[in-house]
């Protein structure tokens, strides 16, 4: 019963995200998560992290990239972008 509210509340805040940025903000964070998804598969992993670190000249230690991704809970897709910058 725990998971079943856990899980509707999760829910709840994903369908609130999109209200939480005008239309032309979300038009930003879209086009730069799709900068940041080099792969095209609709997450950033950490392949994709690597990635844009690399074309900025930059190369963090993958264990830091690894801790990045863990803190968000795992590849963040669209939805969990605006969820990060909406916190």
């Amino acid at each position: 019963m725990a998971d079943k509210k856990a899980k509707k509340a999760a829910q709840r805040a994903t369908s609130n995200v999109f209200t939480m940025f005008d239309q032309k903000q979300v038009q930003e964070f879209k086009e730069a998560f799709g900068l940041m998804d080099q792969d095209r598969d609709g997450s950033i992993s950490l392949d994709d992290l690597k990635e844009v670190y690399s074309s900025l000249g930059k190369s963090p230690k993958e264990a830091d990239l690894k801790q990045m991704l863990e803190e968000t809970g795992g590849p963040v897709n669209f939805t969990k972008l605006l969820q990060l910058f909406g916190d």
